[in-house]
């Protein structure tokens, strides 16, 4: 049985969207991943089938409701970590997508207006709360479509190659070293001269200097956690406290 996605949405015809198209397609066709939606909307109990209503305090904006959220998710099969997309939420990372990816799916819960009632999150304490980015978007359907993307690209054939993923940005805690290719020459730029020489030891070298050397100017938060894991003792090493 394939890697089972199930989407709590209002926006049910969003899916796949483009996850229907390209490696994650192909996949989707062999049966590699399932994709399903739960229209949020279907659980609501009034006449006007509402979801939504005003925050409780004051303010702009309106507020998913805790009683139709929870009936909606409560209609889900269990067994698979549950994400729901809000910018309030932990920003998701390369090892969490990559332990998603080696577990039976994911639920995925998407979010709009100006977010869900907190109770709901109390009510399901298994539900984690994610962020993609730093970043507000008009719902959690761009944010959900990312967060499976990246886990469909890991599922067992889907990519050509197996190991084409390993060298990746965050795959080692690092961004990954710039690539090129044909034409060797470009508006007088060129192909460096190391990723020429057909020397793989120099070419290796290189390519770790440059992920280092992005990582530190581009992602200062990246590196602070790669040196410092770096830094780390090996498990298992002793420890000398004499003086």
């Amino acid at each position: 049985m394939g890697f089972a996605a199930t989407i709590l949405t209002l926006y049910p015809e969003m899916f796949p969207g483009p996850l229907g198209i390209s490696m994650a397609g192909r996949a989707l066709e062999r049966g590699d991943w399932s994709c399903d939606t739960v229209h949020i909307r279907d659980f609501a109990t009034d006449r006007h089938r509402t979801v939504d209503d005003t925050p409780a305090g004051g303010g702009v904006g309106m507020v998913l409701k805790a009683d139709v959220l929870a009936a909606a998710f409560d209609s889900v099969e269990e067994g698979r970590p549950v994400l729901a997309m809000t910018p309030r939420g932990k920003p998701i990372t390369q090892d969490r997508i990559r332990e998603i990816a080696a577990g039976p799916g994911v639920v995925l819960i998407c979010g709009r207006f100006e977010g869900f009632d907190e109770r709901f999150f109390d009510g399901r304490p298994q539900v984690e709360q994610v962020s993609l980015a730093d970043i507000v978007l008009s719902g959690g359907e761009p944010a959900a479509l990312a967060i499976l993307d990246a886990c469909i690209r890991l599922l067992p054939g889907v990519m050509g190659a197996p190991d084409s993923g390993h060298e990746e940005s965050f795959e080692n805690g690092l961004l990954e070293y710039p690539q090129f290719t044909r034409p060797q020459e470009w508006e007088g730029r060129t192909i460096p001269e190391v990723l020429r020489s057909g020397d793989h030891a120099r070419i290796a070298a290189w390519r770790h200097r440059q992920a280092d050397d992005d990582t530190r100017s581009r992602r200062p938060d990246l590196w602070e956690r790669h040196a410092g894991a770096r830094a780390q003792p090996a498990s298992g090493a002793q420890r000398d406290d004499t003086d």
